[in-house]
């Protein structure tokens, strides 16, 4: 069986969440906290291929960051997730891996196709 990894901010309530459900359900998780240890490109290129997603789907738009510096551009993939490298803060949260597959935890239920 594959281990599961979340990608997780302790300050957010969803990630917390997130974190107990995976607990609750026996399995214990490889926790990354992604503020402290940003992905790199490859790793969010890798991250964005198993959710299945555009880059922009991963991008917290509700965060300053955004508003000010990307608000309304159209951004290619690339640069989308090399925004998300510069500025990890942008990266919807919170994240969780088992083997090919990735889902995003909000709401925190979602992630029991995993477990």
């Amino acid at each position: 069986m594959a281990s599961i990894t979340i990608y997780h901010n302790p300050r957010c309530g969803k990630s917390r969440q997130t974190l107990q459900l995976i607990q609750d359900s026996g399995t214990e998780p490889t926790i990354i906290e992604y503020l402290k240890t940003p992905l790199n490109k490859a790793e969010l290129t890798d991250l964005i291929a198993k959710l299945g997603i555009p880059a922009e789907q991963l991008i917290r738009k509700g965060e300053s960051i955004f508003k000010d510096e990307f608000k309304g551009k159209n951004l290619s993939e690339s640069d989308w997730i090399q925004a998300m490298v510069d500025h990890p803060i942008l990266m919807e949260r919170p994240v969780v891996v088992k083997g090919t597959k990735a889902v995003i935890g909000r709401p925190p239920e979602l992630v029991k196709e995993l477990l």
